[in-house]
């Protein structure tokens, strides 16, 4: 989705480029820039309790790819989280966009310098200045006034990879470059993961790839949570009515036979009185206190089920 800019802000934006130290992280890949460019709020890098997220992906992406980046990023909201892509077309700009949107600082790493104009690509020079004004940064290993070229994309690859913690691939093709990013995370030791696709989709065989190759499947945000090592407890009376929301949200998911369980949960109960209170066969009972055990609802201890104190977010 294009911004709207006013080209002589960038231009008064991009006179404050300056060549930065690199990042520890970036620093400590087998071949790391010998410049690096930057514009923007470049304090995020001197902050140890922020985790560096890629999102990388197709530039034809399809309905399900959009929603589920969409998600995934919805759901890192408050957290201690900066959103590394590549500014271009397709996922790279949904992540961008949609982090802005939650308030998580950007950082964009164009296939170009960082001059107005050469910055590319052209259609999202609004958005480049809109990560700016949000506390986000540009980064390039390329003199300011470089343009893009073929060669210049797998090279800016290897700096959103260098620069995270963990890369997410949404969709991609086997060749793509989606696909390169990923390879040389996996080549500075970074955690790499993938959003598990339809066999049938082309854009979902690089994922799947990865995935057989031993990247770690998102099945759910909170498959991301674990990954980035985010704090995922929150305690009912530190938040109750953060804690209550969420658990309304996860019912609201659960099937018939669950809801009637947690409705009869205002205290802890067997399952021989869970059995006589709702109705619901044995069978039936058991399956169901299982699923809302790993949903996170219930647990079990010393023979009674009851409604958990904290919740998994």
């Amino acid at each position: 989705m294009p911004f709207e800019t006013n080209n002589s802000q960038y231009i008064e934006l991009s006179k404050k480029i300056t060549n930065i130290p690199l990042p520890y992280l970036l620093g400590q890949i087998s071949d790391p820039p010998k410049k690096l460019f930057a514009l923007g709020n470049t304090s995020l890098f001197d902050d140890s309790s922020i985790k560096f997220l890629c999102i990388v992906g197709s530039r034809r992406y399809s309905s399900y790819g959009y929603d589920a980046v969409r998600q995934i990023i919805q759901s890192l909201k408050g957290h201690p989280v900066a959103i590394v892509s590549g500014l271009a077309l397709g996922i790279d700009s949904i992540a961008h966009t949609t982090a802005l949107e939650i308030g998580l600082p950007c950082i964009a790493v164009p296939g170009s310098g960082l001059n107005k104009d050469v910055l590319y690509p052209r259609t999202h020079l609004g958005l480049a200045e809109s990560i700016l004004k949000n506390g986000g940064t540009l980064l390039s290993e390329f003199e300011p006034e470089f343009r893009a070229s073929p060669w210049s994309f797998p090279m800016r690859n290897r700096i959103m990879a260098g620069l995270s913690h963990v890369v997410l691939v949404i969709e991609g093709e086997e060749d793509s470059g989606t696909l390169i990013t990923a390879r040389l995370a996996l080549d500075y030791n970074r955690d790499v993961c993938a959003l598990p696709g339809s066999i049938f989709s082309e854009t979902s065989k690089g994922p799947l790839t990865l995935i057989k190759g031993g990247a770690v499947p998102i099945c759910t945000p909170e498959d991301l949570h674990k990954l980035l090592g985010l704090k995922t407890d929150l305690v009912l009376e530190d938040a109750p009515e953060k804690a209550e929301e969420y658990i309304r949200e996860k019912i609201d998911r659960c099937s018939d036979e669950e809801k009637n369980i947690m409705s009869k949960l205002n205290e802890p109960k067997s399952r021989e009185e869970l059995l006589a209170e709702t109705g619901i066969e044995l069978s039936k009972l058991q399956i169901s206190i299982s699923m809302l055990e790993i949903r996170g609802l219930v647990t079990e201890e010393y023979g009674y089920v009851r409604k958990v104190r904290s919740i998994h977010i």
